[in-house]
């Protein structure tokens, strides 16, 4: 590619102050940001609720500052773009989402698009020989439709359009979500896009596990992403009395329920690499005095292996009709989601992995064990990912935290791997 319209000064492109200010500044923004939420005193924020305005507004002021036009797509996703040397151009893309799991940290995902304008605000104006768009993808998590990815699949125009019939909780569609918020469904198909167009995707995330910070490192460089499925479940028995009903004749759904939760923690106990997770259990009528009648669960399964994931989830779903034959009750499968291993792209992970090295920052080539819109972006385009240390290996969690120096660090990479991407040499 041709060389920036601008040749920064010799050695790194960005000083140590200029980068510091930039990380202090990620921070605070992530600060505010944890204060746009549905719950007050907890970080809360699904698919398209209310305080997701207030996201988009404090972001949008920080992507004009930054040098960049923004813009909204029909399934909320915000964007902002930073032209190139000249148009047309192509595009890289840098981005993660704006949602959060209930009570949630202040860094998963919103992180990676404070970040990404914090490495377009570090360009100070230099131009590259592609555009810059950051992305904050409007949902990934599946909280409140329990579908994950909602974003980033209508970015690669995989968005389905029979999602829109999906309820949440509240019995609202995922269609009226998306129109209370202000959009037009009739536009998503133009969320997409172009295959030949897009350069390739970077996504910058805190690794949400412990193997960087017992290593002393303070990034890793992400070579895949684990297969995952999702399964929604439901032992169906028959309420009774507590204290008139027999034991010899319950049909206590949430007894059965309970002895297969152990049994997914078992599976995963011997077989190296799975990881098995019951996340939700619900119970009716839920009565301290009344037996169970029905119990719903959830069970999260991932793998950096497909076909060691699909055993498990056959085994699984085979020890769930046993439990309930052996003590009268039924068994089924409400809803299910799969998501194949994905590989990143081997060259913009070399070109991340050597940005890197030759900044001399000590890393770790490895596996997420998360899912991330990256496993979505790969169908639209090559990806790679960065992830930052979580010191104490916590996520999903207010003790969620990250260090200043790793943030000024990630900065550095990122504005980095963008020159060596335009093929400027230092």
């Amino acid at each position: 590619m041709a060389r920036t319209d601008e040749q920064p000064e010799p050695g790194r492109w960005v000083d140590a102050a200029h980068l510091g200010a930039l990380a202090e500044e990620s921070l605070a923004g992530c600060d505010i940001i944890a204060g746009f939420t549905e719950e007050p005193g907890r970080i809360t924020r699904t698919f398209l609720c209310p305080s997701m305005h207030d996201v988009h507004q404090h972001l949008t002021e920080c992507m004009r500052a930054a040098g960049m036009s923004v813009r909204v797509d029909a399934v909320g996703n915000l964007i902002g773009r930073y032209p190139p040397l000249q148009e047309p151009a192509p595009v890289f893309l840098i981005g993660s989402h704006l949602d959060t799991v209930p009570n949630a940290g202040k860094y998963d995902g919103i992180l990676g698009v404070v970040l990404g304008v914090g490495a377009v605000k570090a360009l100070a104006g230099r131009r590259l020989p592609f555009a810059v768009e950051v992305l904050g993808f409007s949902e990934e998590e599946g909280i409140r439709f329990r579908k994950p990815y909602l974003g980033s699949l209508a970015v690669t125009g995989r968005f389905d359009p029979h999602l829109l019939q999906m309820s949440d909780s509240a019995g609202i569609t995922l269609g009226d979500a998306i129109r209370n918020f202000g959009l037009e469904l009739e536009q998503i198909p133009r969320a997409a896009y172009p295959t030949d167009r897009v350069l390739g995707y970077l996504e910058t995330h805190i690794e949400q596990g412990p193997i960087l910070a017992d290593l002393n490192m303070p990034v890793g460089v992400v070579e895949a992403i684990v297969g995952q499925t999702r399964l929604w479940l439901i032992f169906e028995g028959n309420a009774g009395h507590a204290g008139t009903l027999p034991m010899d004749r319950r049909e206590d759904a949430l007894t059965a329920a309970a002895e297969f939760v152990l049994e997914v923690e078992q599976l995963a106990r011997i077989t190296d690499g799975l990881r098995g997770t019951v996340g939700q259990i619900s119970v009716d009528p839920g009565v301290v005095n009344v037996v169970p009648g029905n119990a719903r669960l959830s069970v999260d399964i991932r793998h950096a292996d497909d076909s060691t994931r699909e055993a498990a989830v056959r085994l699984l779903l085979q020890k769930g009709e046993a439990n309930a034959a052996k003590r009268g009750v039924r068994f089924h499968l409400e809803l299910e989601s799969h998501q194949q291993a994905v590989p990143a792209d081997p060259r913009l992970t070399d070109l991340l992995a050597g940005t890197t090295r030759d900044l001399s920052v000590p890393f770790r080539r490895m596996v997420s064990g998360a899912g991330h819109d990256a496993v979505i972006m790969a169908a639209l385009t090559p990806w790679t990912m960065l992830f930052v240390r979580s010191p104490n290996g916590i996520s999903h969690h207010p003790d969620e935290t990250v260090l200043p120096d790793d943030i000024m660090i990630a900065l550095e990479i990122m504005v980095h791997f963008l020159f060596r991407l335009a093929g400027v040499s230092r």
